[in-house]
């Protein structure tokens, strides 16, 4: 019989001090769109201000020119994180003049494509490879869909944690390939059982009419500008977001980093029928780095990704095939439009308590069955997560309701937040964990219906809502403003990162069609190496 959450805990806090789950690495990625005071996006490019957004540390650009991203180093403590994401957006908004951060995963007024400006990271071989691979999004996807904003959430688990677990399980091979086997465990889970994140924490049941163009999404109405959801919870996470249907037909294994890392190279480097008649140059301009099924890794959109740190100018599976899983990216948080820098320390520690929930909890490979109803799950959740009647698909042959599944997960996490908790008085795990169970037994205490309730008791749609909480937020942020020494170093990291892409770009010596090449043949010169 599969061991329980308990018993596994149990054993390996007999090797532990409750201290150790603590002090894995964790780091976090929160993308904004900078927007004009009606709502719509800012057209101004990339503040200098800032520095460069392809060498600073901290703040970039995602897709567009308009659509920030802040990124806080990796640290131990859930609390460093969230204090240097705070830092970094009073630092921006102080120098945003009369632009707003948006406060919602769904953007503001989409005044057709080209009122998204594609982002640009100079004139180096890496920075336009980074504004063609943006080209290539926009001819395949769409623009629109590249200005939904999210968080993510890095995480790692300790040595300590790794080699204990290493122990309990009998594994006699070396800790690298324990750690790989076990995050891709991880990974399987949280496929598993991830809907219960925009469950919870979705916050983008609604959407500007101007979002969806011409397309016909089957959504209701709210307003003469407003479409919705009247159960839903993140329609960035559905089949109109991350969850397009333009990738449903890829077949990514979780089964090992081996099988991963071929699955994904095979879409790297198998060339589309449909890309092929967009072209790759056409009249002497890039319109997409290839033709293949994925142009690169990170085109392929997941709740959760594998991850390892990449040397300059690695790709993504090579570091993997190198350095084996070091941590994983999850995926699926909204931006909660509550919270002035996008979410909370007790948002956290619930996925924190879901992750270990995860790593403890058996994980068998996922079967194709069982992969038909994951994606199922998941797709039903993010329209229709809030339906009292609403049934998923567990291990790809029961069908039971949302709510009970949802449950006897939170009996599962209990366990594991109390083990979280030990040697903190105030239980903080617990009460996440209480919290969430409160909002299963009662969805409108979730962050979706909270964000409809507002809009109907405002009477205001979706526009109207975000940009009143955008305003909010950035009176809350400017009213602290960062010390002169707080200040200094921001402005010492954005000259510096300036510095960095001149060095960049003035080091360059190959064509970019040459670097291009070296970059995709990367795989071919791997397999030629590790040959010999």
């Amino acid at each position: 019989m599969p061991r329980t959450v308990r018993q596994t805990l149990n054993e390996l806090m007999q090797d532990l001090e409750a201290a150790e789950l603590h002090a894995g690495l964790k780091g976090l990625e929160k993308e904004s769109l900078r927007v004009t005071s009606d709502g719509s996006i800012a057209q101004t490019p990339h503040p200098k201000i800032f520095g460069s957004a392809l060498t600073h540390p901290w703040i970039t650009t995602d897709y567009s020119e308009a659509l920030l991203e802040f990124i806080t180093p990796p640290v131990s403590g859930l609390d460093e994180n969230l204090q240097f994401l705070d830092e970094i957006h009073r630092h921006v908004v102080t120098h945003l003049d009369d632009e707003l951060l948006w406060t919602s995963s769904m953007p503001c007024v989409v005044r057709g494509a080209d009122n998204i400006p594609i982002a640009r990271y100079g004139t180096s071989n890496v920075g336009r490879m980074r504004h063609i691979y943006r080209r290539g999004l926009d001819w395949r996807y769409g623009r629109a869909m590249q200005a939904i904003a999210g968080i993510h959430f890095n995480y790692s688990f300790s040595d300590t944690v790794l080699r204990a677990l290493q122990r309990q399980r009998g594994h006699t091979g070396s800790l690298r390939d324990f750690s790989s086997r076990t995050y891709f465990g991880v990974i399987r889970n949280f496929q598993r059982f991830g809907w219960l994140i925009p469950l919870l924490f979705g916050a983008s049941p609604a959407l500007c009419r101007s979002f969806a163009g011409n397309q016909e999404l089957g959504f209701s109405e709210f307003s003469d500008d407003t479409l919705y959801e009247p159960y839903g919870t993140s329609l960035r996470m559905s089949d109109i977001g991350y969850k397009n249907k333009a990738q449903a037909a890829l077949n990514i294994s979780y089964d090992s980093v081996e099988s991963y890392i071929a699955s994904l190279t095979r879409a790297i480097t198998t060339s589309d029928a449909e890309y092929e008649r967009i072209g790759v140059q056409v009249d002497g301009e890039y319109r997409q780095l290839n033709t293949n099924v994925l142009q690169i890794e990170n085109e392929y959109y997941s709740f959760i990704r594998p991850k390892a740190v990449a040397r300059s100018g690695e790709k993504p599976t090579l570091a993997l095939r190198r350095a084996g899983v070091e941590y994983i990216e999850v995926r699926a948080l909204d931006l909660n439009p509550f919270e002035a820098i996008g979410t909370n320390m007790e948002t956290l520690r619930f996925v924190e308590c879901l992750l270990y929930l995860c790593l403890l909890r058996d994980s068998p490979p996922i079967s194709p069955r069982e992969r038909c109803g994951i994606n199922r799950n998941q797709g039903l959740v993010a329209r229709h997560g809030r339906d009292p009647d609403l049934l998923l698909q567990r291990q790809g042959d029961e069908h039971l309701p949302l709510r009970d599944w949802a449950l006897s997960l939170m009996e599962e996490l209990a366990t594991v937040a109390r083990v979280l908790d030990e040697g903190r008085p105030e239980t903080p795990y617990a009460t996440a964990i209480g919290n969430a169970r409160l909002a299963v037994g009662d969805m409108s205490r979730t962050l979706s219906a909270r964000v409809l309730e507002q809009m109907q008791v405002r009477q205001e749609g979706f526009i109207e809502f975000a940009l009143e909480q955008s305003m909010l937020h950035i009176r809350q942020l400017r009213a602290r403003p960062l010390s002169p020494e707080k200040e200094a170093a921001f402005a010492a990291a954005a000259q510096k990162s300036l510095r960095d892409q001149q060095a960049i770009e003035t080091a360059d010596h190959l064509s970019f069609e040459d670097y291009l090449r070296h970059y995709m043949q990367q795989d071919a010169l791997a397999a030629v190496e590790s040959a010999r």
